[in-house]
This record gives C-alpha cells, structure tokens and sequence, in this order.
C-alpha cells in the first residue's frame, strides 16, 4: 500500500488497543462515543432483543447508541459545527447534518433493489444521478469489488465541495472482503490492498488540498483462522434449542429455546432462558474444545460489555477459531436463506456469503436465470451461497494477541498522538482535539475520518 504509506510517514502512527467485541458495529460505536459497549449498548453487530425475541443483525437506528456522539458534543462547543458521516453506521434518524447509508428498497414481491438512505432527502436523489445506483450488490456478498468504496469515496467529495462540513466521517469497507475470504497472510489480497490504496491516496489528496486535516482509522485486525465452533448445533444436541419446522425447512425460534448462541465472527453471546440452567450451559461451553474463555457477569463486567443486551455469557473463540451460526444438524433442513446473502434473516453473522458453493458447476449460468427471473417479475431465489464454514481464512472479533495485528490510528498532524499507542475510548478525544487545533475558531478546525 504505497500510498498510505508514503503519507503515514509524514504524520504519526499508533496501534489501537480495541474494545470486545473487535466488529464493526462495537468499534465504530466507541469512536464516535468515547464510551465502552457496556455504556453506549452496542454489543455486537447483532444481538437478541429480548422483548421481542428475536435475533436482529445490522440495525440502522442511531438511536440503539446509548451515549453521547461526537457530533453533540462538538455542536455544544461550537455551534457552527456540522458534520457528515458517509457509512459509518447507525447513521440513520441520527443528528449529523449530512447522512449517506445503504438502504435497500424492498418491493412487495420480495425484489431487492439497491438504494440509499441519506438525510437530506433530496441528497439520495443528487448523488445517484451524478454517480449511478449506489453497487448495494457489491457492498457484501461473493460479488464483492472496489466499485462500492469507490462510490462512497466521490459521494464524500460531492458532499465536501457542495457543503464543507467541520467534520466528514468516511467509512470505507473493501478490505473486509479479500481477508475474510483468504486471511491476511495470501498473497491474493494484494490486488486489494492496491486498489483500496489508489482510492484512499486519492481522497486524502482531495481533502488536503481543500486544507482539511486528515485521520485513517481501522477498527480491528483480521487473524487467520482454521476451524470454526457451531455453538447452537452442540447446544441443541443438549436439547437446549427449539426450531420450528417450516415447509421442511427448520427455523431457530430464539423465545422458546431454553439457551442458543448469537454468532459474531470471534464471539459470540450465549443467552440462557431458563436461569437454571445457567451451570450447565457453562459447563458444556468451558469443555468445548476452541473456546478461549467464557465471561460471565464478573468477566463481562472486567470487559466492559455487561450490558443487558449482552447474552448471560459472552464466549471467546481462541486465534484460530470463529464461531459459525449454524443450527441445523441436516444440510437438507437448513432455512431457505441460508444459502443465499440475507444479513437480516440471518441469526449470526455469515462470512459464507462472501463465496460462491463451489459445488456449483455453473454458477454464473444461476445467477444469470436468477437475473432473467427478475426481470420477468418472477419470484426466485439466488441459492449460491455454501454452507461449507471452512472455506473461512479471516476472521476478528477478539482482542489480538499482539498489538501488531490489532487497529491502526494515523493522523497527518503528529502533534496529536504523543505514544504509539491509543485506547479505541480515546479516539473520540483525539478527534475533538484535531478539529479544535483548526486556524478558524473555536472548533474551527476540519477534518476528515475514514475508516477500515
């Protein structure tokens, strides 16, 4: 990556010791907070929402972020200050002054089409006609290209020129995809890496030519992994778990199981119905071979995610081991979604969906009787996601090891980071303190954020 390297040369670099869970939703939530997921509520990037029970992954509320946003706090300092957050997420009915986030339209019929969220409104219409369709198909999933974080990149721009606001957060995802896909180590990352460089020297060049100081930030390391834990399947081989059976196909039905696990990558929250038989779930989750830990109230208390949205015990997979969400104990039972990129009806994360089932002889001939379908308004799904969890190389969510395969914060002013390491609760200071050493008063400063 010459070009981030190049320019991080000439500002400072720290490692960020990062919070737990390690994932997007958590991390960012502590950025732009300053507080810890045991404050600010975001426990993961999906969770069990107990009143309802049901399972819900990638909520879009700002309003689930229980603490004070950096842009609050920055307005209370200065009530000139605006800000825009391109992607970061949560960023719908929040209070920036600028939103942009993906927000699929969802005909009746069941078709998906790509779209935007974007506040205000008349901004979703502006920058779809200057950049195209917002490449949803090509955000997650096996179809997966720099497309995406190229079109966030000029949507960044456009609102820059047309708006100058004090602060521009800019989320950037490409490279969850290449390191989940073949872990960090491959030498198949590397067409990523360069073309995520090109688009990130690019937009630092744009906003330090317009006299906007500028921050790189990743919110956690991607390890290597070689096997993968599916906790609800041994927690249903204790008849611990209830499904229901649906036109042959078998649904977790989170309120009648008596304990089930929530899958995020390296954690996972395991929630126990039935307060007697708390002992015996740990029991079964201490013995299980690729656990490092298991946290109850006292360890999710020294972790700082005892939050009531968290589960009765957060476990830990071990460097080399994620936790899948899988349920079923026959392929042929597996729900309908499961073979297709359905973040939402998903109990658990899914880094499957980051592959084509190479079972499939011709799969571009799927997915192109799939499209024609469409088309013709004919209702079809696109099952061309495995259900094979060992074709995962990447995976996070942990705290690394060592503070080299962690998060890095950069900053072009050097002034700012006085050690070689930040706490990710400190960032949200830092980022207060780089727009308040601006030449235009009081929180004059600019600055520009991305990060991943």
């Amino acid at each position: 990556m010459p070009q981030l390297t190049a320019w991080s040369r000439r500002g400072k670099t720290a490692h960020v010791s990062t919070v737990l869970p390690a994932v997007t939703c958590s991390v960012q939530a502590t950025y732009l907070t300053g507080a810890q997921p045991n404050r600010h509520g975001i426990v993961g990037n999906g969770w069990y929402f107990r009143d309802e029970c049901e399972v819900k992954f990638w909520r879009q509320s700002n309003r689930l972020v229980e603490a004070e946003k950096i842009w609050e706090i920055a307005r209370r300092q200065d009530p000139t200050f605006t800000c825009a957050n391109l992607f970061w997420w949560y960023n719908m009915y929040s209070s920036v002054d600028y939103a942009v986030t993906p927000r699929p339209m969802y005909l009746a019929d069941g078709r998906k089409f790509p779209d935007v969220y974007a506040d205000p409104p008349e901004l979703r219409t502006v920058l779809q006609e200057r950049l195209g369709t917002f490449p949803l198909f090509q955000f997650w999933g096996p179809a997966t290209t720099i497309g995406c974080s190229k079109w966030i990149a000029e949507a960044a721009k456009y609102v820059e020129e047309q708006h100058r606001p004090t602060l521009s957060l800019v989320y950037l995802p490409h490279l969850d995809y290449a390191l989940q896909r073949h872990g960090p180590a491959s030498p198949a990352i590397e067409k990523d890496l360069r073309e995520i460089d090109e688009v990130c020297g690019d937009l630092i060049r744009f906003y330090e030519e317009r006299d906007t100081k500028v921050i790189v930030l990743s919110e956690y390391g991607v390890g290597e992994v070689s096997s993968v834990i599916h906790l609800n399947r041994l927690l249903r081989k204790e008849g611990l778990i209830s499904v229901r059976e649906e036109r042959g196909r078998e649904l977790l039905d989170p309120g009648a199981s008596k304990a089930f696990a929530v899958a995020d990558h390296q954690v996972a929250h395991v929630y126990v119905n039935d307060p007697e038989l708390l002992a015996k779930v740990r029991g079964l989750l201490e013995v299980t071979s690729g656990i490092e830990q298991v946290l109850d109230e006292a360890g999710k208390q020294a972790h700082q995610i005892d939050h009531q949205r968290s589960g009765e015990f957060v476990v830990i997979a071990k460097p080399d081991t994620w936790f899948s969400y899988y349920y079923w104990l026959d392929d042929q039972k597996a729900p309908d979604f499961a073979r297709t990129v359905d973040i939402h009806r998903k109990p658990g994360y899914d880094p499957a969906e980051l592959f084509i089932d190479p079972a499939i002889a011709l799969p571009k001939l799927r997915v192109g009787s799939h499209l024609l379908k469409k088309r013709l308004s004919i209702r079809s799904l696109l099952e061309v996601i495995p259900l094979d969890a060992s074709l995962v190389k990447g995976s996070h969510g942990r705290r690394p090891e060592s503070p080299l395969h962690g998060p890095l914060c950069i900053v072009s002013d050097a002034s700012l980071l006085a050690t070689d390491s930040i706490d990710a609760s400190q960032i949200c200071d830092l980022m207060l303190r780089h727009l308040g050493d601006g030449e235009r008063g009081g929180q004059g400063g600019r600055s520009s954020m991305g990060a991943r």
